[in-house]
């Protein structure tokens, strides 16, 4: 599950954050590209207040797009609308990760993914807890329905549900105009797949 509902209030630039060009492509279709090339279940992308049609411009086979019309209400919400796809789909777990963070490659999606034990799972990089995170099913009720965290709020009450996997790329998210720029492909970003 991508989430791509916010506003991106921070982000000051000429067009919406999560459209930015970035790479050669749109901010957003970095994470929406690595969660497809994971190769898990299905891909579920939760939007709200920016339209990604032409994002999601010739991979709409590929996945299923949930509006989140509570978008303001934050992330949460929009984890919420993602979950309750999921839970229509059959799933059994989700990995979750974020539309800002274009340098999270799909090995990472992967191997939280497909990583055993915990209920919840979160990738580290050099030691640092970032999405994406796999949430098992039986931890969706205990999730915030409203506010700005999605999982960190259930990990941090709950340390004893959560494992960790190791991961390669970079989970810096691009929160800021300044955020682009610093990881704009001339610092590698174009050769993340």
């Amino acid at each position: 599950m991508v989430l791509a509902g916010g506003a991106g209030e921070r982000f000051e630039g000429p067009v919406p954050k999560l459209l930015a060009p970035f790479g050669g492509r749109p901010l957003a279709a970095w994470a929406i590209r690595a969660a497809i090339e994971a190769s898990l279940d299905a891909v579920v992308v939760v939007t709200g207040s920016v339209d990604l049609a032409r994002v999601l411009s010739g991979c709409e086979t590929e996945v299923v797009v949930v509006e989140n019309a509570r978008w303001r209400e934050g992330q949460a919400t929009s984890l919420r609308a993602g979950l309750d796809t999921c839970a229509l789909l059959g799933m059994d777990a989700a990995v979750v990760g974020l539309g800002d963070q274009p340098l999270v490659p799909a090995s990472a999606w992967r191997a939280v993914g497909r990583a055993d034990g915990a209920l919840v799972v979160t990738a580290t990089f050099e030691g640092r807890r970032r999405p994406p995170v796999r949430l098992h099913r039986t931890v969706w009720p205990l999730l915030a329905g409203t506010g700005d965290e999605g999982a960190r709020e259930l990990m941090r009450r709950c340390p004893e549900l959560v494992g960790e996997v190791p991961c390669e790329g970079d989970p810096a998210d691009v929160d800021t105009l300044e955020d682009l720029q610093r990881y704009d492909p001339g610092s590698g970003a174009a050769g993340v797949r």
